[in-house]
Formats: C-alpha cells, structure tokens, sequence
C-alpha cells in the first residue's frame, strides 16, 4: 500500500476527551450505564452489528451496547463500514493508512487484506484526508478499550448500485467466519429544523413518534433485504445517515442466510432529546445486533429450570390461590435475556389455555412464571384452572425476535410462527400449530388471518405486514 501513513484522530479533544483519564473514566461511565439499561445477559455468536456514531456523551451508552458484545466475542478482526458525511465517489473506499492513533493507543489496518480488497472493482484505495469522518472516527476508542488485539478494516461506504452491493457484499460474506465481525456505523433519524426535517411537531408526542419512526427503520432493516430497507427510508423520507453502510450490511448477511437463519436483535435505544430534554434538535441512536437463530437456543439446564419454575407456580397457585411467579432456579445467566415467551397449556390433548408475551420486555426468568399464571387464569377462552384440577401438561415457548417479510413465499411451514398487522387488526400463531394440526402455508396463513378477525382479503392490502419468527419448544 504505497504512500501509507499513520493517522492521529482529529476527533480527540471535540468529539472525546484527550486526555487518556478523562477518555477511560467516560467510557467505563457509558459501559457501566449500559449495563444497567440492558442487563448483563449476552447472546453469544453474533455476526454484525449497526451502532452510532454521535459524541461519546450522547450516543456512546447506546454504542457501549454493541461492543460489550464485542468485548465478549475478542475478535481476531474487525471490518467497519462508515461512510463520509461530506460525499465520496461511488464505491467502497479504504484509507491509505497503517493504523490509526487515538488518545488510548494504536489500532492496526490489516494491510494484507486491504490490498487484496483493493484489487477488486468494487473496492480501491483513496487519500485518509479525503474520507476522514466520525462515523468511523468516533469508534476508535471503544475499539482501544475492548479490542485492543484486532486488527481493523475501515470501509468508507458510498453510493452503490445494486449490482455492485451484491458483488461488495458477496465478498465481504467471505470474511464473516470465526474471529471476524462487522460493523455498519450509522445514527438513526435526525429530527428538528437544523436538520430540515420536522414531520410532526416537538410536542408532548415527539418522542413517541419518533420512537416509531425509528422502529419503522430497524424493523425494515430486520428483513435483511436492502431494498425494503431503502424503500422505508425513501416512504418515511427519514433522516438515517448511514444508510449506505447498512444496505451492504444487510446484503452480506442476507448471503450468508443459507446456513443458519440470522436475525435481528435491538440492543439498545435512545433519542439526543432524552438525553439533553430538548426534542426540537435531536438525534436517534440505535445499538442492533444480528444473530443467528441457534445463538438463541437454551441449553438443557435452562430448559429444566424454566419447566420446573413454570411446574412450582402453577402447583403454588392451585395449592394456596395465591398468585406468584415462582422464578427459576438453577439456571444460567442466559434466563436473563429478554425475550417474548409463550406457556400454553393442554389437559388430555386439548388446549386448555395459550397466553403469551409478544414484546420482549422482561427476563424470561420472569416472564415464563407469569405466562403461566396467565394461560392458567387470563385465556378467555377456557375458565380458570381449578385449585383441584390435575393433567395439565405445560409447553413453553421462547420466541426468536420477529423478522418483516416482503411476502408470504418466505415463510417456512412447520419451521416459522407468524404475526400479522392490518390496522387494528393483529394475530400470532406459533410454529408448532401447523405440525399439530398439519396445516399448510396456505392454511397456516387462512388461519392468521382469522386469528386477527379479518379474512383472506387481507393479505392483498399493501399496508399489511407479515412478520416471521421461530421458537423453541420446551415440554
């Protein structure tokens, strides 16, 4: 890489403290706060990650989401793909530079495959001076804290027609193995009239709206298909800057799809107006993160613990009609993650009550408990279980996050549940009722349709939304 330089980050001392302390005491801070907001759980085996980009005292609680993971993981190798604010040539560009210098040390550019990417048509070099930019920039010393070994790829991400995403992200999908992570770095909707952009007015529903604005984005983002992706961002002409950076994020990921189904998991979300109390200038920060389905799977141990915590309460409230989650014990860290959870019970074969919690708000050491309380007493369909009712047969369902499809020929029979949303009609059918009942997709989908209290006919409205998940099944 002839003409390569070492790079000091102009970042340091504006957008982060200089001063190596005052960096460290800033960071611990976010990491610690992040901690607290998302609890201590960490899905393992994530494969990439979108996270912000804006100062360390607004966004960096959200970004400590994302390389807490990291933190975890130690990987070998990090590719970042950023993009300049200012404009850049079609393409994906690599600074010509050796490493890049921040306040905590010196993080290497892996020079050897910079080059080897160089050499393609959808890659090349250009001069450090010409792409500097904070959305790469302002990950430096997160990267200094918790992945001091790695070596970094940064990829400047321009604009890019779609057949070049598909090459860039075909080889890009080469790299995602053991020991390599990526990176999309982009801040979500910028609202206010500094932005030149005010859809709706800073009043007491901003945040509320803007928080659906927002989740409009990463659900579109969650498909894995850049074009639904681009599609919302050009319907909602939200403010997303990074758009470019995630587009080939999602078509990476989308190749590597073949061998274990990915999904998308929010990690964490805040607006600069929560922050700062201001909503008439403010900026979203998202943490994301993309799994695939096995990284989600219990173990044996959690399993047992959920069952029998599932068992010990329903038993509790038929003895003293006392209603009280029994939580578990004798599981992992890993009955700390949340996640949406179904308990349905069943009395000689039949159903007897199915509730479930769609969102997923709490730990499902909590949330198992209390589905189980709720399918024995709040299904409105069956009367309350009896203090003397015995053969109840307990199932639990732990759901992977939910995954926006194009259209039902993505859906799995016997493999995928579904959500459907038309207005203010919505349903969910869990995977399993299709191989109980062996229905197929079209019956599945006929089913959903009256689950939600509409008909067929729905699924010919545009402004419906099909919504795939899959689940573990513990009996």
């Amino acid at each position: 890489m002839p003409g390569a330089v070492s790079h000091e980050s102009p970042y340091a001392g504006s957008w982060y403290p200089d001063d190596p302390s005052e960096l460290r005491d800033l960071l611990e801070r976010v990491f610690a706060d992040s901690r607290s907001r998302t609890g201590p759980y960490l899905t393992p085996g994530a494969l990439a990650f979108v996270v912000p980009h804006a100062g360390i005292v607004y966004s960096g609680v959200v970004a400590a989401a994302v390389y807490r993971y990291i933190e975890q993981m130690g990987p070998r190798r990090i590719v970042l793909l950023g993009f300049c604010h200012r404009g850049a040539p079609p393409g994906v560009w690599i600074p010509r530079i050796d490493a890049y210098r921040t306040p905590l040390g010196e993080i290497a550019l892996d020079r050897t495959l910079a080059s080897e990417l160089a050499a393609r048509p959808e890659f090349g070099f250009l001069q450090e001076a010409s792409l500097c930019d904070h959305s790469v920039e302002i990950q430096l010393p997160f990267l200094n804290r918790v992945a001091p070994s790695a070596s970094l790829l940064p990829l400047y991400v321009s604009h890019l027609d779609p057949a070049v995403r598909e090459e860039a992200a075909g080889v890009l999908a080469g790299l995602v193995r053991e020991g390599t992570v990526l990176l999309a770095s982009s801040d979500f909707t910028h609202y206010g009239k500094s932005f030149h952009y005010e859809p709706f007015p800073a009043d007491a529903w901003v945040a509320d709206r803007l928080r659906d604005l927002d989740e409009s984005l990463m659900e579109a983002a969650g498909s894995l298909r850049p074009e639904l992706f681009l599609e919302t961002l050009r319907s909602t002409r939200a403010t997303l800057c990074g758009y470019e950076p995630i587009s080939l994020l999602l078509a990476t990921l989308r190749r590597l799809e073949s061998q274990d189904e990915i999904f998308q998991e929010t990690l964490d979300y805040q607006t600069s107006g929560e922050i700062t109390g201001d909503y008439r200038h403010s900026v979203s920060y998202a943490a994301l993160g993309y799994f695939p389905y096995s990284a989600f799977h219990l173990g044996p141990q959690d399993q047992a613990a959920l069952l029998e915590s599932a068992r010990r309460t329903l038993e509790h409230y038929q003895r003293t009609g006392e209603r009280r989650p029994i939580l578990p014990e004798g599981g992992t860290l890993a009955l700390e993650r949340r996640a949406a959870a179904f308990v349905t019970l069943h009395k000689d074969g039949q159903l007897r009550g199915c509730v479930g919690r769609r969102a997923a708000l709490e730990s499902l050491a909590r949330t198992v408990p209390e589905m189980t309380l709720a399918a024995a007493l709040d299904d409105t369909r069956f009367p309350p279980v009896g203090r003397d009712e015995t053969g109840l047969e307990i199932e639990i369902s732990v759901l992977s996050p939910f995954k926006r499809i194009a259209d039902r020929s993505a859906f799995r029979v016997n493999e995928h549940g579904a959500v459907l949303h038309s207005g203010l009609h919505h349903g969910l059918l869990l995977p399993q009722v299709a191989t109980e009942r062996h229905w197929t997709a079209d019956q599945f989908f006929e089913a959903l349709a009256r689950k939600a209290g509409t008909g067929p006919h729905v699924y010919r409205d545009p402004d419906t939304r099909i919504y795939v998940f899959r689940a573990q099944i513990i009996r």
